[in-house]
This record gives structure tokens, sequence and C-alpha cells, in this order.
């Protein structure tokens, strides 16, 4: 398997990427092959738990190019570990007009795949860009609203306090020019940390790369705070796919339901919890293996060589509600 270094430009900087080409011709076509943008969620990087997904889908046929976004990871940026949704989207979008000129990419095929806050800009994507070919939204974090009635629920009220607090003394300092407030990402229950309930740092260990750091901008949490992709889910035009683990802790599975609904996304349910879908997890082999399956339906040269049955009254609908 191919896999090279790709620079995207953006905002007067890079983001750092890989590319890697598919493999056989399940996919090619005389336009070339489909591409999967793909991108992490909050605080990831690339290189923790996203390369399983990029071989396993370069191996079925598609070229897929991962990014770390500004700020994080190998990517360019001076202000680091601080999310931006308006940023993110920026970078999603320049990756999406990367992978549309890279050699032996159909520019008419690009795939952009998405897990937890990434999987809700996968809605915005959609919403805005109707060229996509198809969108996966792998556990998404898709309303806000949602995920700070579940916060309420998972942490005490000392916890939010204290993490309320760090983010606007971060966001003062940053306003004054002055040093930031940072937070772990990833903690032990008890301490003060973006995510911090019990198996989550050691989760977040366990797939952590070499590129990833355990921290944070505390002025994160207001940023994200009233992000909402689910309000725009009726504007996606391209085939969806929806992934959502039913025990999840970190990014409301109501919610993800309630966006794939307006959206009309095909759904695959998992009983599983947020990091459960990882590579070396009990789920990521079903969750890959429908990523693939769904892409083929839609995106194959000629979806019978390929291996899809023909779709017949109501496969789709079943899929829609299937269990994984």
């Amino acid at each position: 398997m191919t896999r090279t270094d790709v620079d995207i430009a953006v905002g007067g900087t890079t983001c750092a990427a890989w590319h890697y080409r598919g493999e056989g011709d399940a996919f090619r076509t005389a336009a070339g092959r489909p591409c999967v943008v793909m991108a992490h969620g909050f605080g990831g990087t690339v290189d923790s738990g996203l390369e399983g997904f990029a071989e396993g889908l370069a191996a079925a046929g598609l070229d897929v190019l991962a990014f770390d976004y500004r700020g994080f990871g190998r990517s360019g940026g001076a202000v680091r570990q601080t999310i931006s949704i308006a940023d993110q989207l920026e970078d999603y979008a320049a990756a999406v007009a990367t992978a549309r000129g890279l050699d032996g990419v159909d520019a008419d095929r690009i795939v952009a795949w998405g897990v937890s806050l990434s999987g809700g800009h996968v809605l915005s994507l959609g919403a805005a860009d109707d060229r996509l070919a198809a969108l996966i939204a792998l556990t998404p974090a898709t309303d806000a609203r949602a995920a700070s009635a579940a916060s309420m629920r998972h942490y005490s009220p000392g916890h939010l306090a204290k993490s309320s607090w760090a983010a606007l003394r971060d966001r003062v300092a940053a306003a004054r020019g002055a040093h930031g407030v940072t937070i772990p990402l990833a903690g032990r229950p008890g301490e003060v940390a973006a995510l911090a309930l019990p198996g989550i740092y050691e989760d977040y260990r366990s797939i952590a790369g070499p590129s990833w750091r355990n921290e944070v901008s505390a002025r994160s949490f207001l940023e994200i705070g009233s992000y909402r992709p689910v309000t725009v889910a009726k504007n996606v035009t391209a085939p969806l796919l929806v992934q959502i683990g039913d025990l999840d802790r970190s990014a409301p599975p109501h919610a993800a339901a309630k966006a794939a609904e307006r959206a009309r996304a095909e759904v695959r349910h998992y009983p599983c919890d947020h990091f459960d879908v990882y590579p070396g997890k009990e789920w990521f082999e079903r969750v890959l293996e429908h990523q693939i399956l769904f892409l083929r339906r839609h995106l194959a040269a000629a979806p019978e060589a390929a291996g899809v049955p023909a779709v017949v009254a109501g496969e789709v609908d079943d899929a829609r509600v299937a269990a994984g």
C-alpha cells in the first residue's frame, strides 16, 4: 500500500496530510478512483486511530486523504491545540479541494469522512457542497445542546464549574495576548479534563499516536458550545451513512439519530461506547465493513462485480435501521 505526504495550503500555512492510494479496480473508472477525505474529532490527530480506517478503505480500492487540522498534529499554525469550528471547516474544504486535484482521483467522487466532532463537520460540508458524492459520519457530535445536557448527567456540578472557569480565563488571556489556559483532553474521573469519564483516559491513550498531545485550550469549550450541525442536516443531498454507538457517552446517540433522520441517511447502530469503534476495539471491523459496503453500493465502478447485491425494494430502508 502506497502512502505519501501531502501539504494542504490554507490560511497562510499548511495542513499535513497522508494520501493513501487505493488498490485494485473495484472503484476505478476512466476518471480515476474516489477519494475519502478523512479528519479526526475533538483534539485528535490522524495518527491516533484513523490509520486503520484509511488502510482498510485503501485496501478496498479507494484513495484516502487523511489530514490534521491547523494547530494539531503535524500541521502548521501558530495557535496550537485550539479548536475553531470556522477554521476546521475551512481546513476540511481545502482538503476536499486538494483531493479533487490529486493524480488518479475522480474529482466528482469525493467522500467526506468524519468521526466525533468531525462527524458533525461532515453534515456541515454536505449541506454546503452538493458536489460531494457521499458522506460518512462515525459516532458524530451533531448538537452541542444535547451534548451539554448529557454532560450535566455524566459530570458533577463541581467538574463543570471548574471547566467553565478555565474556559473563561483562557478566553480573557487570549484576548489580552497572554499565554492561554490549557487542560488535559483526556483525564481520569475527578480530574479537570475535557473528557474524564471512567475508562476514557485509557481509551484515548490506547489509540494515541506520536503527534498527539493530551491538552486542549480551555476556550475550545466555548467555541463548540453553540455548534449544532443538526440544524443544517436537512440540506444534505449526498448519500450519507451515520454510524451510532448506542451507549455513546461523548456524542449523544439520540442527537445523531435525529440528524440522520433529517438528512435521510442510512443508519447503522452498534451496542458500544464512543471509543469502541477504533482499531483494536471490538466494533472496528464491523464499522469498517459497513463503510465499505456503503461506498460500494454508491460509488463502485460496477457494483455487481464488486460483490454488492442489486438493491431490491425495501432493502435500503431496512439498512437505515439495521443493528450493527
